[in-house]
C-alpha cells in the first residue's frame, strides 16, 4: 500500500518537469537546461538531472546534441496528438449539430488524408442523419475544407505536396486554383477571412464554406464544412462562413487552442 503514494508523488513530479518544459520560458529559448528546470520546479538540480535522463530515455523530453537544453519530446506530441483527434471528434459532434440547426444545411467535418480531403462525420440540418459523405475522398484544391486544410501551408510546402503539374484540378474545369501560386493567393485570402468559400467550383450546382479547427499548438487538425445547393445557400455563404468560423473557434477552444488577438 505504501508503494501507490510513493508512485503518484514520482508521477506528480515528473509531470512538473513537463509543464516547466511546456512555459513561456522554454518555448522563448527553445528548451531549458537543468538549472533552469530546478529553478522552475524548485527541485534539487540532481534529481531534475535523472528524471530528465529518465523522460529522455522513454521519449518524452528530447536533449539537444549542441546547446544540452531539454525540450519536448517526439513521444509526447505523438500521443497528444492522437489523443486531440479522438477528443476532437467528441467535441465536435454537439457543434455539428447546432450549426446544422442553424444553417439547416448538411455539415461535415473533414480531415487531410494524404493528397485528399477526407470527410469523417457529417450532420444533415434536415434529419440529423450522416449523408453519404462519410469515408469519401475529395479533392485539395478545388474544395473549400481542401484549401483550409492547407491554410498554413507555405509556398514551397504546397509545392513539395503537388509538384509542378500543369493543372491542380484536371478533372474539375470550373476551379479557380488551377495552379501553385494561384493556389498560395486563394489561400492568403482564405486566412485573411477566416474561413473559405467555394461556388460551383467541385460540383455544379454546389457551393460551401468551411474554416479550421486547431489543435493546442495552433496547427490545423481539421476543417467544419458546411454545403448545400447554390441556389439555396449561394447568396448566403459570408453569413455561413461567420456561423462555420465560430463553431470552429468553439472545437478549437476545446482543444486548448486560444485564439489571438487580430488587430
Amino acid at each position: 500500500m505504501t508503494d501507490a503514494p510513493r508512485n503518484t508523488r514520482g508521477l506528480r513530479r515528473d509531470l512538473d518537469l513537463l509543464e516547466a518544459l511546456a512555459s513561456e520560458e522554454a518555448r522563448h529559448t527553445g528548451g531549458l537546461g537543468v538549472a533552469q528546470v530546478s529553478r522552475l520546479t524548485g527541485r534539487e538540480k540532481s534529481q531534475v538531472s535523472r528524471s530528465l535522463r529518465a523522460l529522455d530515455e522513454a521519449g518524452l523530453v528530447e536533449r539537444d546534441a549542441d546547446s544540452l537544453l531539454y525540450r519536448l519530446g517526439w513521444r509526447l506530441f505523438s500521443l497528444a496528438a492522437r489523443a486531440t483527434e479522438g477528443r476532437m471528434v467528441t467535441a465536435a459532434e454537439p457543434v455539428l449539430a447546432r450549426l446544422a440547426v442553424r444553417t439547416e444545411e448538411t455539415v461535415h467535418l473533414c480531415v487531410l488524408r494524404d493528397d485528399a480531403v477526407l470527410t469523417v462525420r457529417s450532420v444533415s440540418g434536415h434529419s440529423f442523419r450522416t449523408t453519404g459523405w462519410e469515408g469519401l475522398r475529395a479533392p485539395l484544391a478545388c474544395t473549400s475544407a481542401g484549401r483550409v486544410l492547407l491554410v498554413d501551408a507555405t509556398p514551397d510546402e504546397l509545392h513539395v505536396r503537388f509538384g509542378t503539374p500543369a493543372d491542380l484540378a484536371p478533372d474539375h474545369p470550373r476551379c479557380r486554383t488551377r495552379t501553385v501560386p494561384q493556389l498560395w493567393q486563394e489561400l492568403r485570402e482564405v486566412a485573411d477571412r477566416g474561413w473559405a468559400e467555394v461556388r460551383d467550383e467541385f460540383e455544379p450546382g454546389v457551393s460551401g464554406v468551411s474554416a479550421p479547427v486547431r489543435d493546442f499548438r495552433g496547427r490545423v487538425l481539421a476543417a467544419i464544412n458546411v454545403a448545400g445547393p447554390t441556389t439555396r445557400i449561394g447568396e448566403a455563404l459570408g453569413a455561413h462562413g461567420r456561423a462555420v468560423a465560430a463553431a470552429a473557434a468553439t472545437v478549437s477552444a476545446e482543444l486548448g487552442w486560444a485564439e489571438p488577438n487580430r488587430a
